[in-house]
């Protein structure tokens, strides 16, 4: 069995339901029923097949994001996230970019980069070498003043760990970000880069091993094993390109307002609602989120 799950950001009632049951018929899918999670802004048709589901729904509805899995693995015991423009709201190399004067050269490779147009870690070295000289201070004025938590964000991990869940923060960025951000949130550990200082001044170099997409599949691979989670019950959920090989690999792997690569090659996209729809795609109702 699976379950075809229709989360609104705005509203969402009845007749739209029965005309997502209607779609899903034509496409071959075999709906048997479908109840609300949240009445009015989340339910679940249930299916007897996937195939052409999302297909049949997506863009059918405004404000309206789908997901579709099997019904059997929906709750998921591991969360691996990204953080910049996923976590948080702002890419937080943009923003020590904004404090050098040199916002708009640094954000157009990032943009790149996240589009998968460039290589993640050639793309990283350059923009931290046109960081050399910048104050180690601006770190901590960067972070109080420009990096704010995604709607949704703390109360999407403190369900989830509620529930007996873990959930790792793995990021491109830094440390100096992702450690705090991680505190903040409530994840129970953080994986980024480290920053090259020398004499309180950004020396404009990464330690190696960079983080990048393959430590972000190994970080995946690595904790479900370690905690005897089954792949089939871990969730990923990033932004750009170099989210996309855990997004693949995990047993539902969501694009969270992503970029068209990751949106496209992911089970599932966010593109309407803040990350509370995670939430959702589990099948917890509001009165059991942990706000």
């Amino acid at each position: 069995m699976f379950i075809a799950t229709l989360i609104a950001a705005g509203t969402i009632d009845q007749g739209q339901i029965s005309e997502g049951v209607d779609r899903l018929a034509a496409a071959g899918c075999a709906p048997s029923g479908w109840g609300w999670i949240d009445a009015g802004r989340a339910a679940d048709i249930f299916i007897g097949v996937s195939t052409g589901a999302r297909a049949a729904l997506e863009g059918a509805f405004t404000g309206v994001d789908i997901v579709v899995q099997s019904i059997i693995t929906r709750s998921k015991c591991l969360l691996i996230a990204d953080m910049d423009s996923t976590m948080i709201t702002v890419e937080c190399i943009d923003e020590l970019a904004d404090f050098a004067g040199i916002k708009p050269q640094i954000a157009a490779i990032t943009e790149a980069a996240m589009r998968g147009d460039l290589d993640f870690e050639g793309a990283l070295d350059a923009r931290v070498a046109l960081l050399a000289g910048l104050d180690e201070g601006v770190i901590d004025r960067c972070l109080a003043e420009r990096v704010r938590l995604m709607p949704g964000a703390r109360t999407l991990i403190q369900t989830m760990k509620a529930r007996g869940a873990a959930a790792v923060l793995v990021s491109g960025g830094f440390t100096r970000f992702a450690d705090p951000v991680a505190a903040m949130i409530g994840f129970d550990r953080a994986v980024a880069n480290r920053l090259g200082i020398v004499g309180g001044k950004l020396d404009g170099t990464v330690a190696r091993p960079i983080v990048g997409a393959q430590t972000k599949l190994d970080m995946l691979l690595e904790t479900a094993k370690a905690k005897s989670i089954p792949i089939e019950s871990t969730l990923a959920v990033g932004d750009g390109a170099n989210d996309l090989l855990m997004i693949g690999a995990a047993g539902l792997g969501i694009a969270y307002h992503a970029k068209p690569v990751v949106a496209a090659a992911a089970d599932a996209r966010v593109d309407h609602n803040d990350l509370t729809a995670l939430l959702y795609a589990q099948g917890i109702p509001t009165r059991e989120w942990v706000r």
